[in-house]
């Protein structure tokens, strides 16, 4: 009698993975206009403060708030106007009794202490005088120096996946390069004599039993957006000669080799008795549904991943677990994927022993909707969803349940 081993908990294969995440040596200088996406190898610290001065908020005029107090004045009043400030300019100490018009930008004069918005005043004598239709206080509408960044601080962390916020971020602190991790090698290919690309074949005459080769798109396209170094070795066939070969090649020069398909024990699944040949293999059986099977090993220096062949196992497999492997690899600590908490607007009675990713969207009334068909060969179902509902093993879920949601814009990107 065979004994099936235990399926792994999902976050325990994923700490697995993880355990194999080196961060991998050498890194790059690139132009921060070319670095969305990659990962800083180290911190950006400001070599400034951020603004560098006071400066306006708005387009109005500057003026001393004392003057207005030693005065006793109350709205309205009139001022005359001293000179005139535009972003990118230098103004003179602002004269007593006097205002400056003032652009949004703009450094805020000497002896000003407060700005008020064009809106609330009215330029008279071809805006030789102002006349303010409302009371200033200390400090309004004034940016003051370093009160976004100040000089010497850390803005971006060793190990941050730059976002075109972050590239701003750097660009703001004067940062027109920046050092980043290398990009991860990836060597990628599937598995299957069932598979043919699309435009080799026409669909009228598609042989029986063939199927197009979905998968490599999908896979090849998340790769890239992962900052990797695609090599795409194709379609192997169903042979272990094939398989063995197309390994051996992949191993040279690659920090990952990625394969869907042949991880499972049928006769013409090649991908595990191949790996183990060259190098070692652990073929796991993970309690997720979907994409049980996945396999992880080594052969020399290049990691090996084994995804499912179904293509919706292949696509959350590799979004649960080769895209935190693939940041890790480039330094990014926290990889884990995102939840958010969402209303069910579904029910969802069936009970699985395996944790569930069940593709779903957020309907017109805010509320999570199900793709009616959740079969790990229904593809339509992510092109239709917006993310996974992550549903814990033995669980069901009832309309108006609270349940935690993983965004295909984290998940995918």
């Amino acid at each position: 009698m065979t004994v099936r081993a235990p399926l792994k908990p999902f976050h325990e294969a994923l700490a697995d993975l993880l355990a194999q995440a080196r961060p991998l040596a050498g890194t790059d200088t690139v132009s921060t206009f070319d670095a969305d996406g990659r990962v800083l190898a180290q911190a950006a610290i400001s070599p400034l403060q951020v603004p560098q001065q006071d400066n306006s908020a708005m387009d109005g005029y500057a003026l001393r708030c004392a003057d207005i107090a030693a005065a006793g004045a109350a709205p309205p009043f009139t001022l005359p106007v001293s000179q005139r400030i535009a972003a990118g300019e230098s103004g003179q100490p602002l004269a007593p009794g006097t205002a400056a018009r003032i652009f949004t930008g703009a450094p805020v004069p000497p002896g000003a202490d407060a700005v008020v918005m064009q809106e609330d005043c009215e330029a008279l004598d071809d805006g030789r005088r102002v006349r303010i239709n409302t009371l200033p206080s200390p400090g309004q509408a004034i940016r003051r120096a370093g009160e976004d960044i100040a000089l010497g601080a850390q803005v971006l962390a060793a190990g941050t996946r730059l976002s075109p916020a972050g590239l701003g971020l750097a660009a703001s602190i004067g940062l027109g390069a920046l050092q980043v991790t290398r990009r991860p090698r990836v060597a990628l290919f599937s598995t299957g004599d069932e598979l043919v690309m699309p435009g080799e074949v026409a669909p009228g005459q598609m042989p029986p039993g063939a199927v197009y080769n979905s998968n490599r798109f999908f896979l090849r396209a998340m790769l890239l957006r992962l900052g990797c170094e695609v090599t795409d070795l194709g379609i192997v066939p169903d042979r272990l000669d094939a398989t063995v070969a197309a390994l051996r090649q992949a191993a040279q020069g690659h920090d990952l080799i990625l394969t869907s398909g042949g991880v499972s024990v049928g006769e013409e699944d090649h991908v595990k008795p191949a790996v183990q040949s060259l190098g070692s293999l652990d073929l796991w059986q993970i309690a997720i549904k979907p994409g049980k099977p996945f396999a992880y090993g080594r052969i020399g220096g290049a990691h090996f991943m084994g995804l499912p062949g179904n293509p919706v196992s292949s696509l959350i497999t590799f979004a649960l677990l080769v895209r935190p492997f693939l940041l890790r690899l480039q330094g990014v600590v926290d990889v884990a994927p995102k939840a958010i908490a969402a209303s069910a607007g579904f029910d969802w009675p069936r009970v699985d022993k395996r944790r569930e990713f069940l593709r779903a969207r957020h309907g017109a009334d805010g509320r999570l909707e199900l793709f009616t068909n959740q079969g790990s060969g229904v593809l339509t179902s992510v092109a239709w969803g917006d993310g996974l509902v992550d549903n814990p093993a033995g669980q069901t879920i009832a309309r108006g349940d609270q349940v935690r949601f993983l965004p295909f814009a984290d998940l995918l990107s």
